[in-house]
């Protein structure tokens, strides 16, 4: 068997509601290799040294940093989105983080939308974080479509030095994850895994209970000499306990492992 040397890390998002602190815990107890940091409305995802202090407890590393961009997250770390990425990058840097995950900008956001590219690229010029740009899609609504980012929620029509791969997000933008993986090619560094069925919402499925290519993504890793990281990000609002959730992450991290353990000399696998 070849095994990759990505490392599986589990998002802290993927246990919403339930605090960061809380996806600490479940990475450490479920053997996580470490966690990405979503930075939200959680103070403990924004406090570098109450960060510090639950990976040295409960030793999961921190393995990425995911800037807020979400739309509940306008206010944190300053309403600037090119203060939030600075300090995006601080916490990366000062957590040993080797990477910090990025939406491109929604349209509204135009000055930053302007220079989000050039920007972006000088921004990593100054550091050996990874700036990886995520994949996002159309917002729908019954058969009207609106184009919310910009430059494009396509992120590989666009010059970027790294990318993120979502696959929820594929789902959700109904395009096909292989195909982008081979548009990306060795700007791919990282991997969120989640499954979805196509729908208008961003459903974050554990992954096999969907119809994206979970299974191949993974195993193509397994054989392209990937060294990124792939996070499980999902979404368990619907467990009905804190024993259904850690199932589900546990599961998550099984089938991740299962398919990223390759046979040897099959090529493509």
């Amino acid at each position: 068997m070849r095994i990759p040397d990505a490392k599986v890390a589990l998002s802290t998002a993927s246990v919403y509601p339930e605090s960061t602190a809380t996806a600490f815990e479940i990475a450490g107890r479920l053997g996580y290799d470490g966690v990405e940091v979503m930075v939200w409305t959680d103070p403990v995802s924004q406090d570098i040294d109450a960060l510090r202090r639950l990976s040295d407890y409960h030793r999961v590393p921190i393995l990425a940093v995911h800037a807020p961009c979400l739309l509940i997250t306008q206010r944190v770390w300053s309403t600037d989105p090119w203060v939030k990425l600075q300090r995006a990058r601080t916490a990366a840097e000062k957590l040993g983080a080797s990477t910090v995950v990025v939406h491109p900008p929604f349209r509204w956001q135009r000055s930053y939308a302007r220079d989000f590219v050039r920007g972006l690229w000088r921004m990593a010029d100054e550091t050996d974080v990874r700036f990886a740009v995520e994949n996002m899609y159309p917002w729908r609504y019954r058969d009207r479509e609106m184009l919310a980012y910009a430059p494009d929620w396509d992120v590989t029509n666009d010059d970027y030095r790294h990318f993120t791969i979502d696959l929820s997000h594929t789902s959700t933008a109904r395009t096909d994850a292989l195909q982008m993986i081979d548009r990306m090619g060795d700007r791919l560094a990282h991997i969120h895994l989640a499954d979805g069925n196509g729908s208008a919402k961003d459903e974050h499925l554990v992954p096999g209970r969907g119809k994206q290519p979970c299974a191949e993504v993974l195993e193509r890793l397994a054989t392209s000499g990937f060294d990124g990281h792939v996070v499980i990000e999902v979404n368990t609002r619907r467990a009905m306990s804190a024993a259904e959730r850690e199932a589900d992450l546990a599961e998550a991290l099984a089938y991740t492992r299962l398919h990223l353990a390759s046979p040897t000399g099959v090529p493509g696998r």
